[in-house]
């Protein structure tokens, strides 16, 4: 739920950027934020224009290796709208899985 404000008030309120890395997540908590996301309007269905959230997934059935360059991948991505001039803010979640 915390993320979720955060996430809400930097695109509403601020016109922001917002970048998720859910290293080892499962799949419905991923889901469920994508959704989320979609009915609080932060995102349109299919990603695209008028979306202000990236999300980056490492599921937790995948290998140590993947998971490992999801942080590393959310970074890249939050870079690439900073570099636009966005103002971005970065989530990594959890990063010890």
């Amino acid at each position: 739920v915390l993320i979720q404000e955060l996430i809400n008030n930097v695109a509403k309120a601020h016109g922001g950027f917002s970048v998720f890395a859910g290293v080892g997540e499962r799949t419905r908590e991923g889901n469920d934020l994508y959704h989320e996301f979609i009915e609080s309007g932060v995102n349109k269905k299919g990603g695209g224009e008028g979306s202000k959230a990236a999300l980056v997934y490492g599921q937790m059935n995948e290998p140590p290796g993947a998971r490992a360059r999801v942080g590393l991948t959310g970074l890249t991505v939050a870079e690439y709208f900073r570099d636009q001039g966005q103002d971005v803010l970065f989530f990594v979640d959890n990063i010890f899985r």
